[in-house]
């Protein structure tokens, strides 16, 4: 006869994604503990979506603390496009005069919107996260020729924590306000980072095009550690946005347990990830 537990599992649990007996393992070891999940604006492949928000939806039900960070420079792209404004990268930041960071602004939070909906489709409870509701993000420009382009300096941890302790997912945009309220763009990857660290999270989990690092025989590399991040970084064995990626979780190695890079078109990457012993990207450690 089957447990409660074991039933409860069973309604919870996808039947392409790790087993009852797997996931059972890990239950108490990421019980209430903080999960960072970013994602980008490149996943447009629906299914691939769908599967993904299907996942964070399952951890919240297995009682972890899933908070979702966004981008959506893809999106932003194309809908400059549609009104024949040209977009312009300095050091791989867009430049955002007043009217990029206000399509952005639009951009963004309709992205989130769809976000919050999908969980919604789950039986998930969500909150947004953006510049005009919920704002916890607050930014010092870059730079004058990246206008509207900030860095995050602070968050409100506090207020963070009351959502999550309402029981819903926060979608965090990758938005912020100075100290005159004004908004500005922020790269998504800047604002994951900077709410993991603050948050001493046990996880940062990056969802990417890739499926992790490589060695150079291009075999996935299932956990490494700083010191052998740096020296391929000096053998030019990894570069790119790959680079900058290992980079920040070497930064915040000190303040997150764990940072991990997986694929985002890999299906369950990550179920597989956090509830099952093989994994399915890269783990980077302290």
């Amino acid at each position: 006869m089957k447990s409660i537990e074991e039933v409860n599992l069973e309604s919870i649990l996808p039947s392409n994604g790790p087993s009852i007996n797997e996931v059972k393992k890990y239950l108490d070891k990421y019980k209430n503990e903080y999960i960072i999940i970013k994602i980008g604006g490149s996943l447009n492949d629906e299914s691939f979506f769908k599967i993904l928000i299907e996942d964070i939806s399952i951890l919240k039900k297995l009682n972890f603390n899933p908070i979702l960070v966004h981008g959506g420079g893809k999106k932003l792209t194309a809908k400059l496009g549609q009104l024949n404004i040209e977009s312009k990268f300095v050091g791989g930041l867009r430049v955002s005069n007043k009217d990029v960071v206000k399509i952005a602004q639009d951009v963004f939070i309709e992205f989130n919107k769809e976000i919050l909906n999908e969980l919604k489709n789950h039986s998930v409870s969500a909150r947004s996260i953006t510049s005009k509701e919920n704002n916890i993000i607050n930014v010092k420009a870059i730079s004058e020729e990246l206008g509207f382009v900030g860095t995050p300096y602070k968050i409100d941890v506090d207020a963070l924590k009351k959502i999550v302790k309402a029981n819903e997912i926060p979608i965090i945009a990758p938005l912020g306000l100075n100290s005159e309220n004004q908004v500005h763009n922020i790269n998504a990857d800047d604002v994951a980072t900077f709410v993991a660290s603050s948050l001493n999270a046990r996880r940062l989990i990056i969802i990417s095009d890739v499926v992790g690092v490589m060695d150079k025989d291009n075999n996935l590399i299932s956990e490494i550690n700083s010191t052998k991040v740096k020296k391929m970084i000096q053998r030019n064995e990894i570069s790119g946005g790959m680079q900058v990626k290992l980079n920040s979780a070497i930064n915040i190695a000190d303040k997150v347990k764990g940072t991990v890079i997986i694929s985002g078109k890999k299906p369950r990457s990550l179920l597989f990830e956090l509830l099952s012993t093989k994994g399915s990207g890269t783990l980077i450690r302290k």
